[in-house]
């Protein structure tokens, strides 16, 4: 597998799979890190876990998700959430 959190020292390197443990929030895989001995990483810190988004979260993607949520609410038209 492969190492895809962003912020992760092994980033990018491929890993052999020694072991996977199901808990409730997902899969942990258990690796080989080489010279850092064996490391679990989270299902979704890998290319086995969810696509990543299209765009990443930022302040423009956070104005533009209130503006939808205030045209649904009514807020945009002065109404007040419900």
């Amino acid at each position: 597998m492969v190492v895809t959190h962003p912020f992760h020292p092994l980033i990018g390197q491929r890993l052999v799979v020694l072991g996977v443990r199901r808990q409730r929030t997902g899969r942990l895989y258990v690796c080989d890190g080489g010279a850092l001995g064996s490391v679990t990483l989270s299902e979704d810190a890998t290319d086995r876990g969810a696509e990543s988004a299209e765009r990443p979260l930022s302040f423009e993607v956070l104005v533009e998700l209130a503006a939808v949520v205030a045209a649904f609410t009514g807020v945009a038209r002065g109404e007040g959430g419900r």
